[in-house]
């Protein structure tokens, strides 16, 4: 059975474009396309979609508006957001995402054959992560149901990763430095992360051990994304930048459409920012960042996985379990989408399983001892 979408933008090649990328996905049928939420309610009643993409700057109705109206629903369809990379735009794709939209993905353009092949994964997987989403999608407000963790699981495995971490990091044992004890916490997550994180940032203390993320989410938006954190945490938020150290009180975000990695040299942490090609079919990539931490931190390092769909971090995680880190599931009764913590439980990877109001409290515990 084929997840049905309904395309609602003002601009029509906007909506052809998105109509022949997700058309080319056998999993994926359009059903209708809006021009308005206007039309696009009277097309939801005749086609019955089960997933919407909806544009937010239209005429007669914005999407913030259609998206709150339609999560007031009895049974609210996932949406997923998709948007211009103008960063004046930044923060209304925030306010959609806290009003229960499942992603948030860039509008296509016109590229290079690389960069429509890279769209297509991107908008593909987030439409099946919002089909998956689609039980907990009301303002995080929903009850989990068991079809939806089956659902979760089945698309998961569907997608299989195209490379992994050796494209961009080779295995290999760590480089010999001086000892230190300094610990180091590096969080991975994907679909339902961008509140998710928030929640755990909040609270965690201004002296918390330097972190790195990797959130799944398109360019352009990982600074304001950073930015948004940083004037509600106690800590520092910022957009990683090449070479900026890692240090306590300080959290960096891996710039979207950039891998991140943690690197060592002599007792200072630092981050390397890099191209590369998508690997487990995404760039920034979790496996990438939680295979450095194996290699430069090892057991000083603090694993975290968090809701998202399909299986990338799962092999980092246990890359950096094998190396002596501690590691820490998000719970499947707190997760929007168990896929990406419940792959990493089944490779073995994890120590701890925890909900996700008490993961900042099980990374102080351990750091602490």
């Amino acid at each position: 059975m084929k997840i049905k979408v309904l395309v609602i933008d003002d601009s029509a090649v906007v909506r052809q474009t998105m109509t022949d990328i997700l058309s080319s996905d056998p999993e994926i049928e359009v059903v209708g396309t809006a021009s308005d939420p206007i039309f696009a309610i009277r097309k939801i009643e005749s086609d019955k979609p089960d997933v919407l993409t909806l544009d937010i700057e239209m005429p007669r109705m914005d999407g913030l508006t259609f998206l709150r109206r339609m999560n007031l629903t009895a049974n609210p369809i996932p949406v997923v957001i998709c948007s211009s990379k103008v960063e004046a735009g930044s923060d209304n794709a925030f306010k959609a995402l806290e009003y229960g939209a499942a992603e948030l993905i860039l509008k296509p353009q016109i590229g290079t054959k690389q960069f429509l092949m890279e769209s297509q994964i991107r908008i593909c997987d987030a439409v099946k992560a919002a089909y998956c989403a689609r039980n907990k999608i009301n303002v995080r407000k929903t009850i989990l149901r068991e079809d939806s963790v089956k659902d979760a699981l089945k698309f998961a495995s569907s997608v299989a990763p195209k490379l992994d971490a050796d494209v961009i990091l080779e295995k290999g044992p760590a480089p010999l430095t001086l000892d230190t004890t300094e610990k180091v916490v590096v969080v991975g997550a994907s679909t339902g992360g961008t509140e998710a994180l928030k929640d755990f940032l909040e609270m965690l203390p201004v002296d918390a051990p330097g972190m790195v993320i990797v959130q799944h989410m398109p360019e352009h938006f990982t600074a304001s994304f950073a930015k948004r954190l940083d004037g509600l945490c106690k800590v520092t938020v910022k957009e990683a930048e090449n070479d900026d150290s890692v240090v306590r009180g300080r959290v960096l975000i891996a710039p979207g459409n950039k891998h991140t990695l943690i690197k060592r040299s002599g007792a200072r942490y630092y981050v390397e920012v890099k191209d590369g090609p998508l690997v487990s079919r995404h760039r920034p990539s979790v496996d990438v960042l939680f295979r450095s931490a194996s290699r430069y931190v090892g057991k000083n390092a603090v694993g975290v996985i968090m809701t998202g769909m399909g299986d990338d971090g799962a092999k980092g995680m246990k890359e950096m379990h094998d190396a002596g880190a501690h590691t820490i599931a998000q719970d499947e009764a707190s997760c929007i989408v168990f896929g990406m913590p419940c792959e990493a439980i089944k490779a073995g990877g994890v120590d701890e399983v925890v909900s996700l109001q008490n993961i900042a409290k099980a990374v102080m515990d351990f750091v602490s001892k």
